[in-house]
């Protein structure tokens, strides 16, 4: 296969086998099969097209009756899929009952609406995934709560954190998307039954309750307007799934400047053979870190080409509406790459706490130097305690030796403070601040 997401090799590595399923032709063209039976149904109901014919095309959506062969050939002369869809229909039903399938509906109608079904599988997807990686966030953040790590600022070491207030912060923003995934589905789950130009012109009585009942047939909201060339809602699934991606790329990031093997923190899940290298036997590459990283930026640009679809002429486009035929099954499929690698990452995660500590600790006590400068700001004043502080660090760089015993010989600060109060000031244990307490929050928010 040309395409890294169908390939026998890396299918399952770039994409998953069931968000794949989802924006498959065998899917697609059962959610066209699917429209026009509901199409079917609701119009014989409403008596716009006759009962017997509502019942034999109903009987003849069926995707085993589908000649695949056909369909292609058929889709490649006329442009698009639905016609040769429906000609298989008709051709299927006696006594030219099938005449009446499709009736007042326009081809876009069709497309439109089975895409709306799809994503609303894709998302279903999505939002089980979103839900196992902040179930794992949640148990990271938990367990370690208290546990110290370095805070890094620019790369640099900067003041104590805890691990799990790293993990919640990042828990925080995955209850965000949740609570976007909610709040987008009454938007975006909208489908599609206009006609020719969004009108419903070719239905004389009934258009509107037709409209009605096949959306409540399909279970979609209602639009109240055509939106053929309004394509607002698919780019905002687009947008929404690259704001998703930026999240992983967030902890994947993370997660492989923590394996590095000067911090060694924190480790991709182990299994034997995973991440070496053909050449140095000791290796440990962050392999899922790498493919979320890769997916991701693909699929941010995957959500452009969605805004640019967006920017269509008139009441029916002549080009901008393909682009999402392309862009939206990738963005959809690439996207269960990375939540799939991302929940493998956080379910198994490894994590050296010693390690934490010993990282902490490997500056002597220079990344307690604020600490130190808050504690002597209400003797000598933050900013002179501050440049005080500064340098007496670099004292401590090039003598070598740890902060509090250079804090401790110099007079100004010794005759303000004890030994016993310069330990407390370079312990990172009491530097921690309210993560605790702010783990706690992210935690009671989502619980509720």
């Amino acid at each position: 296969m040309a395409s890294i997401i169908d390939s026998r090799i890396f299918g399952d590595i770039f994409s998953d086998a069931r968000m794949r399923a989802v924006w498959s032709d065998e899917n697609r063209t059962a959610k066209y099969l699917d429209i026009e039976r509901a199409l079917a149904k609701v119009q014989g109901q409403l008596g716009i097209i006759p009962q017997e014919a509502a019942d034999e095309i109903v009987q003849h959506c069926n995707i085993e009756m589908i000649d695949w062969a056909q369909l292609k050939a058929k889709t490649e002369q006329i442009g698009y899929p639905i016609i040769a869809v429906v000609n298989q229909i008709n051709a299927n039903c006696r006594d030219k009952l099938g005449e009446y399938c499709h009736w007042g509906a326009t081809t876009q109608d069709i497309t439109d609406t089975a895409t709306v079904l799809q994503m609303r599988e894709g998302l279903a997807l999505v939002e089980a995934d979103l839900q196992a990686i902040s179930d794992s966030l949640a148990d990271l953040s938990r367990t370690y709560r208290d546990t110290p790590i370095i805070g890094r600022s620019n790369l640099q070491q900067a003041i104590p954190i805890t691990f799990g207030f790293k993990m919640a912060s990042i828990l925080a923003g995955i209850e965000r998307h949740r609570e976007r995934l909610e709040q987008l589905k009454p938007r975006v789950l909208m489908g599609e039954f206009g006609g020719a130009a969004g009108t419903l012109a070719s239905i004389e009585k009934g258009a509107m309750e037709t409209q009605a009942g096949l959306m409540a047939e399909l279970g979609l909201a209602c639009p109240p307007i055509a939106w053929h060339t309004v394509r607002d809602t698919v780019a905002e699934v687009g947008a929404f799934l690259a704001l998703v991606g930026g999240s992983l790329g967030k902890i994947a990031m993370d997660v492989k400047l923590m394996m590095q093997t000067e911090v060694a923190e924190v480790f991709e899940p182990y299994a034997p053979g995973r991440g070496s290298s053909s050449t140095m036997p000791q290796k440990r590459n962050p392999i899922s870190c790498l493919y979320i990283h890769a997916n991701i930026s693909v699929a941010r640009q995957h959500a452009a080409a969605l805004m640019d679809a967006m920017v269509a002429d008139h009441e029916r486009s002549t080009g901008p509406w393909e682009i999402e035929w392309v862009s939206l099954p990738e963005i959809f499929c690439l996207m269960s790459g990375a939540l799939k690698q991302t929940k493998f990452v956080l379910a198994g995660l490894e994590v050296d706490t010693v390690q934490m500590r010993r990282n902490i600790d490997m500056t002597h006590g220079l990344v307690m130097s604020e600490a130190v400068m808050m504690g002597l700001g209400p003797f000598i004043g933050r900013e002179y305690a501050h440049d005080l502080v500064y340098e007496l660090c670099r004292d401590a760089l090039k003598q070598q030796r740890p902060l509090v015993e250079i804090l401790a010989e110099h007079p100004e600060i010794n005759a303000h403070v004890s030994r016993a109060q310069l330990d407390a000031f370079c312990d990172p244990a009491n530097y921690l601040g309210q993560a605790g307490v702010m783990v706690d929050q992210v935690l009671a928010l989502r619980r509720a």
